[in-house]
């Protein structure tokens, strides 16, 4: 914060009331999240409320752990003994103050304030203008992609009074949104980087949205854009005075004439001002989106005085925000040399001497085994620790008995292990950074599982996981649901193929009460990586009933068979299961139908052991209209089962019917719980909220090599890809083992590079894709291409093919690596 407050200038601002207790209390931080007040005692707490809780909930916890102060709403019920312990201002609207507050401390900022908004490529803009002007100036700018109605005003409270420029991003979603976020920042200087269809669900017209954002910047000094974007110039040119413009283009008359000229790795910017002084700039990059980022970024930097020496130091560090003897890039930025199948001296020389070819490391490793069937150990070994002086090793790991030998010649180098499994138990990975690492050994030993562990995943094909995109589906649901009801997420099937710990991890730390897996030993994973919430298993068998136990999961018991083993199984060992009923209704898949139910609450009685935590049905139809009725049926008949269930129970257990399509269908049927499936990657299968998430994943890959054919050339196995006027194709590195579905061939699917749709050309192979570039310019060995994500739907990709979007997600390999970020 610029200035600490105290509570009658918070009453000044915000025109709030005070009650509690009255001391000489100073903020100098101001926090809405209860897990993260560093300083108690100088901490003001608004108490905010959202989808996913209200704030005031936590002020008890929050005042056991020393705050005192916080900023609630004028309802808030404050009790007496509340009141002994804190103190509270009480307002109309905590939201709002927060904005009131925050407006105020950017009122005492005396340097300049940038601030960037548009459709695409705001935060990049921030992160690298951010970068350029701390050549040369203090810089204070939005953490990640804060820039929303409470992420600006938390920005302007992380300015302090030692920054000399503040860069704040602003976005919004709807109309009226912008004026309020104009209030707080008070721009001197602005970006408005590009326009498109990001929340323009929000608008009746994009010149609509153009004009909300515009906004922003109506007190600004001056204002930086494009002119090659018409729409978007033509509606700043004639909203904004043309002394306050600062305009960029490659083909028109403009402040600023830009050129770019490819090379190899980098990209020659030149800007020509209209006095003719010219700069001219080195960039690290050649797609288009992130010339135009590095373009704004540069104009802005110019425009404040930044030497051109110093700026070019800044582009220098920008960056875009894995059989034998094999080199492979390592984690921690290890290389690794994989000869996991080499038993000899021979080939341990020439292992050694690939080695010393390589390029300077903090250390060179060796990890290998015993040499087995090499003659006497005393000689044999001798000669490796010859070996190992010679080629001048730093540091051993030696698996097997007579390999411990080495030990005497390299005491303060060596660690030894009996076998690979105690390896990998004691594998020290954080201990290796950046150094040179070789992995040599019987096959006996499996010392490929030491690579496994230590190589990182050099696959050209990634899927991105935007867990604020997550936050914001899981949170869009909440909002559907009424105060108290419970949410289960499904995680099976490695969450929808996004990676079942990660997401798991982030929904527990979302508030979510209960998480679903298919089978057993999804939970024991889920377990073994520290997830708390309470499991339930869809498929569970008798085999795992030893893991249900050890591990506190809860199984779905679907039949009066596996209900009569599972009791016995609780009787017998004198233990207590939670169960969950299934309750058939429609799907005729697994559950209980009404013809069992005598029989099942006999079985109840019978085993007491298994307490009942749920009872629930699954709905066949909710995401299609058609079936509207045939659901319905299903709910009534649910409702008469549960009931009769009900009647003999001592307890209640908790009630859930609804999937993600059901909580949009059918929102007066959400009892205790739901369960988000879908829905909370990013697709709303009823079409009803379809623009209201966001998408999760994204699927990319990159360019293995670009050819130029000739007319009449055939492309892909049996020669199905016809080039008749001949062509470019760029090949892909994903194919049907990756999750590509082979169904995409011949056109039916295709790809997004630099922006523009590439159709797939033949037939789609088993590791790699062929897509034709023909129409696309200047396309470079190595680029990305856009599988599915922002602009290329999954349920576009599915229509095609005659799935759903289901077997998209989840049919992603594992051998793709996965990515987790927040933007």
């Amino acid at each position: 914060m610029i200035q600490s407050l105290k509570p009658e200038e918070i009453l000044s601002i915000t025109g709030g009331k005070l009650l509690g207790v009255s001391a000489d209390a100073e903020f100098s931080q101001i926090s809405i999240d209860s897990r993260q007040i560093l300083q108690p005692f100088k901490t003001l707490f608004v108490a905010l409320r959202g989808a996913k809780a209200d704030g005031a909930n936590f002020i008890p916890i929050l005042i056991k752990q020393g705050v005192q102060h916080f900023l609630v709403h004028e309802d808030f019920d404050t009790s007496e003994q509340m009141l002994s312990q804190a103190l509270f201002i009480l307002v109309k609207d905590t939201k709002v103050a927060l904005q009131q507050l925050a407006a105020y401390q950017r009122s005492l900022f005396t340097g300049p304030v940038l601030s960037i908004t548009g459709s695409n490529g705001k935060t990049i803009t921030k992160e690298w203008l951010g970068q350029l002007l701390s050549q040369q100036f203090s810089v204070a700018k939005s953490p990640k992609s804060y820039n929303s109605q409470v992420g600006v005003p938390l920005s302007v409270f992380g300015i302090h009074p030692y920054h000399q420029v503040a860069i704040l991003e602003a976005g919004i979603s709807k109309f009226g949104e912008m004026a309020t976020l104009e209030k707080i920042i008070r721009p001197d200087l602005g970006i408005f980087t590009n326009i498109g269809s990001a929340h323009e669900e929000g608008f009746s017209t994009i010149r609509e949205k153009i004009r909300e954002k515009l906004i922003l910047f109506r007190e600004s000094k001056f204002l930086i854009y494009c002119r090659d974007q018409n729409l978007l110039s033509q509606e700043i040119e004639n909203g904004v005075d043309a002394s306050r413009l600062i305009s960029w283009s490659q083909k028109k008359d403009a402040d600023f004439r830009i050129s770019y000229k490819n090379g190899d790795h980098r990209t020659r910017v030149v800007l020509v001002k209209k006095n003719l002084s010219t700069y001219t700039f080195q960039v690290p990059f050649s797609d288009q989106a992130s010339l135009e980022n590095a373009t704004h970024a540069l104009v802005a930097a110019l425009t404040l005085g930044e030497d051109p020496k110093s700026i070019q130091q800044g582009l220098d560090q920008l960056r875009q925000v894995d059989m034998r003897l094999t080199l492979k890039p390592g984690i921690n930025d290890c290389l690794l040399i994989d000869d996991t199948y080499n038993n000899d001296l021979a080939g341990l020389k020439v292992a050694l001497e690939f080695m010393s070819q390589q390029r300077p490391k903090r250390q060179k490793v060796l990890i290998l085994s015993d040499l087995l069937q090499q003659g006497s150990p005393e000689k044999i070994y001798a000669e490796v620790a010859d070996l190992i002086r010679s080629y001048r090793i730093d540091r051993i790991l030696a698996v097997g008995k007579e390999i411990r030998r080495l030990a005497d010649a390299f005491p303060q180098q060596s660690d030894l292990f009996h076998t690979t499994e105690d390896l990998l138990e004691s594998l020290p990975l954080t201990s290796f950074q950046n150094d040179l690492i070789l992995v040599t050994g019987a096959r006996d030993f499996a010392l490929e599982r030491i690579v496994n562990r230590l190589q990182q995943r050099i696959h050209g094909t990634t899927l991105e996981i935007n867990l604020n995109a997550l936050t914001h589906n899981f949170n869009f649901y909440k909002r559907q649901l009424k105060p108290g009801t419970r949410v289960m997420v499904m995680v099976k099937a490695f969450a929808y193929g996004g990676g079942a710990t990660e997401i798991a991890n982030h929904l527990q730390t979302l508030g979510a009460d209960y998480l679903a897996v298919a089978f057993t030993d999804e939970g024991v994973a889920l377990r073994n990586q520290g997830i708390r919430l309470p499991i339930m298993v869809l498929n569970p068998v008798e085999a795992s009933f030893d893991l249900l136990r050890e591990y506190q999961l809860e199984p779905v018991v679907f039949s009066p068979v596996f209900l009569k083993k599972l009791g016995m199984y609780a009787s017998l060992h004198q233990i207590k299961i939670p169960i969950h009923l299934d309750l058939d209704t429609g799907m005729h898949r697994l559950g209980f139908e009404s013809k069992h139910l005598a029989e099942l609450k006999g079985l109840i009685a019978t085993y007491p052991e298994l307490k009942i935590a749920s009872l629930y049905t699954h709905l066949v139809g909710a995401d299609e209209e058609i079936h509207h009725d045939f659901s319905l049926k299903q709910l009534e008949q649910f409702m008469e089962m549960k009931k009769e269930i009900e009647s003999i129970l001592t307890y209640r257990p908790l009630i859930h019917a609804l999937n993600s399509a059901g909580i949009i269908r059918f929102p007066e049927y959400q009892m205790d719980m739901v369960r988000l499936g879908i829905g909370l990657y990013g697709v709303e299968v009823t079409g009803k909220h379809h623009h209201e998430l966001k998408a999760v994943s994204t699927l990319k890959t990159t360019i293995s090599q670009i050819k130029t054919l000739a007319p009449g050339s055939t492309v892909g196995y049996s020669r199905r890809g016809q080039l008749p006027e001949g062509g470019t194709i760029a090949t892909l590195a994903i194919g049907y083992a990756d999750g590509f579905d082979r169904r995409f061939s011949m056109g039916k699917g295709y790809v997004l590079i630099r922006g523009e749709k590439a159709p797939v050309i033949g037939n789609v192979c088993m590791d790699m894709t062929m897509v034709d570039i023909s129409q696309i310019p200047e396309v470079r060995e190595g680029e990305q291409a856009i599988i599915y994500g922002e602009g290329i739907p999954l349920r576009d990709l599915a229509d095609r093919i005659g799935t759903i979007p289901y077997e998209l997600l989840t049919n992603i390999s594992s051998r793709v690596k996965r990515v987790y970020y927040l933007d």
